[in-house]
């Protein structure tokens, strides 16, 4: 097996946690193809992260995957309130003809169905699934979907199978939600796969906006997708910490 970045390597111990439930260290360790050191420092932060519990020379999947891994319907339902306030802020940033990017996530979904409601005559790129379905039954949108592969359970396109036709376009304006959000690590979310073609969106658009909840600040996840000078605005359902709101304005980074 070829050396694994560290983000890809996790994603693989994840993978096998879910198919065994239980691992030992030394077994996951000849998997992975790293050292029982560098494995352990794997397993603590997972386990920080509440994807796993240590065990006595070995970790154990935690049942839920601390909701990291529930399916796209049950994400939906999850904070409604949140995502459409957070949405209904968003939009108020699309202008007419923009050609703007949604991300595959529940609260970018809220904003698709926003714009499905409006006037505006804008294109829209995106790899969520019920994303494209919404925003098709507006005829003054143009939707493009970016290709990928399709994981059960979820509704997002993953993956760099259809990243060509962002080279094709100029993006006015990313809209994207994350698992979490730091000063250190930017925007940061769970799945690699998905990751990998978020950063390649972030890179194309000209402005990335961060649709987050309060429960998303200050955290973070595996993989980071979009560094904070990456960051043009945060749209948040709630009013942040004095001195956290202090830490973004000095990195000229918006928040609503």
């Amino acid at each position: 097996m070829n050396k694994l970045f560290a983000t890809e390597r996790r994603q693989l111990i994840l993978n096998i946690l879910e198919e065994k439930k239980r691992v030992t260290v030394k077994d996951l360790a000849r998997d992975v193809n790293v050292s029982e050191a560098t494995l352990r420092t794997d397993l603590n932060l997972l386990e920080e992260e509440g994807l796993l519990t240590r065990t006595h020379g070995g970790a154990v999947l935690n049942e839920d995957l601390s909701s990291a891994k529930v399916s796209f319907s049950e994400r939906e339902k999850k904070n409604p309130d949140s995502k459409n306030i957070i949405a209904q802020k968003a939009i108020n940033l699309i202008h007419q003809k923009d050609c703007i990017l949604l991300d595959a996530s529940t609260t970018a979904l809220a904003l698709a169905r926003l714009i499905r409601e409006s006037t505006l005559n804008i294109t829209v790129v995106t790899n969520g699934i019920s994303a494209a379905v919404e925003l098709k039954e507006n005829p003054g949108v143009n939707v493009i979907l970016v290709g990928g592969m399709a994981r059960m359970g979820s509704m997002a396109l993953e993956g760099l199978l259809g990243t060509n036709v962002l080279n094709k376009i100029n993006i006015d304006t990313m809209f994207t939600s994350a698992r979490g959000f730091s000063i250190e690590e930017g925007l940061t979310d769970f799945n690699v796969y998905e990751v990998e073609l978020k950063r390649v969106m972030a890179n194309k658009a000209d402005k990335i906006v961060a649709l987050l909840d309060h429960s998303k600040m200050e955290t973070s996840s595996i993989a980071t997708f979009a560094t904070c000078d990456q960051v043009d605005a945060i749209i948040c359902d709630q009013e942040l910490d004095a001195s956290f709101l202090k830490e973004l304005t000095k990195q000229n980074i918006k928040v609503l």
